[in-house]
């Protein structure tokens, strides 16, 4: 059996839409102690600093719950930019609740964005890991 081989990577500056779940949404009861809106929105934050600092061209995309209103941000910033990775967060893939939000934000990137290449993230921390797995540095 023959085995696939790894897409090439994609060049350093190929633009990065970052998809993840507002601070605001998320239900909090079911974090680690320690972890609220406040918290969370600095983690973000400062993951988002890290990624500018490590050169990556990321524009960040905060959705609802709501899978409707979360594919339209996503629209919107498809119209806005093109985009050569999409990476979405863990808060929108790890959660059985949101799993048709996940789905729909999958299929709506395949379709308005042929040839987009996924990444996945577990946490703010890990994001720019994710990248690098795509982006040649």
């Amino acid at each position: 059996m023959v085995r696939p081989t790894a897409p090439a990577p994609l060049p350093g500056t190929t633009k990065v839409l970052s998809i993840g779940l507002h601070p605001r949404v998320l239900d909090y009861s079911r974090m680690p102690e320690g972890v609220d809106e406040v918290t969370f929105a600095a983690r973000i934050e400062a993951a988002n600093a890290g990624l500018r600092q490590a050169g990556f061209d990321v524009v960040p995309c905060l959705i609802d719950t709501a899978a409707d209103h979360a594919q339209e941000a996503v629209r919107e910033q498809l119209r806005a930019h093109t985009f050569g990775l999409a990476m979405i967060g863990g808060g929108v893939r790890m959660l059985p609740e949101h799993t048709v939000l996940f789905e729909r934000l999958v299929n709506v990137l395949t379709e308005e964005a042929p040839g987009i290449r996924l990444c996945f993230n577990s946490s703010p921390e890990n994001t720019v890991e994710a990248l690098r797995r795509w982006i040649r540095a």
